[in-house]
């Protein structure tokens, strides 16, 4: 079933138990605006507790995955309706919760991208769980040549490719293509055309349909905890979530399914 936002600005595609969310202003290369954003922040929160969600992905229509934020739209409303720093600095913040809550849905969020990831765009993608770009795509991180920073984004990159590789490519801007994008650690794979975008993401789909939706939702949780919680604290956060697993209903089917030499209720 396709659905378009009152906007027009995402496009939504609900396949079974799959969820396809097109950034959809091709003729800006699917630059955000501030409405895009809070579509996607709504319809992401709309989706946390529909549990009939295996996996979302994101990517973008027109030949390109994101351009970053729209600057023209941006001026306009941070150098132009609003001229008091905290009003700007929560409205940045904003965009900061979206990253955060692609960061932690409890589905597999997938991201293919194609043409370009720009800025804003780069940034979201680090918050994904699994990246698939064509080899072609244009990266860059290009704040600093704007004269803003990359405020919101930059924890996300770091936690992706650590501190050493997003200095580098945030205080020069450099752009490169999807291999060094696998290279540096922001693709999980990298591949021809958008046809090879789909293939890889129908496998991926197959790989995500033959785990648990609860036990997914939970490891996300502990991989997500091991950067914050100290090391007891995170034993204990981790022998809880497991003990509840084994005791639930998908850890008694799953240990049962595999004694019993048969596929478990959730599997293909």
């Amino acid at each position: 079933m396709i659905v378009s936002t009152q906007s027009g600005q995402i496009v939504l595609d609900r396949t079974d138990d799959w969820l396809t969310i097109w950034l959809n202003r091709p003729d800006s290369r699917n630059a955000l605006t501030v409405e895009m954003i809070e579509e996607l922040h709504d319809t992401l929160t709309a989706c946390r507790d529909e549990l009939s969600i295996r996996g979302i992905t994101l990517r973008g229509k027109g030949g390109f995955f994101c351009a970053g934020g729209d600057i023209k739209g941006f001026r306009d409303v941070f150098q132009g309706k609003l001229q008091n720093e905290a009003e700007i600095a929560e409205a940045n913040r904003q965009a900061g919760e979206l990253f955060e809550l692609i960061d932690r849905m409890p589905q597999v969020v997938v991201m293919l991208v194609e043409g370009a990831a720009i800025a804003g765009g780069l940034g979201m993608l680090c918050a994904a769980d699994i990246v698939v770009v064509t080899r072609g795509t244009q990266f860059a991180l290009t704040e600093t040549m704007l004269g803003i920073p990359p405020a919101q984004i930059a924890p996300f990159v770091v936690r992706r490719i650590g501190i050493t590789a997003a200095r580098s490519i945030m205080l020069t801007a450099a752009r490169f293509d999807g291999e060094r994008a696998k290279e540096l650690g922001l693709a999980n794979e990298v591949v021809e055309d958008a046809a090879g975008l789909d293939a890889a993401e129908q496998k991926i789909r197959r790989q995500v349909r033959q785990c648990a939706p609860g036990a997914n939702a939970v490891t996300k949780e502990i991989l997500l905890a091991t950067g914050e919680l100290e090391s007891d604290a995170m034993r204990r956060f981790a022998s809880t979530r497991f003990a509840a697993c084994m005791l639930g209903d998908e850890g008694r089917e799953g240990v049962a399914a595999f004694i019993e030499k048969r596929k478990p209720g959730w599997a293909e």
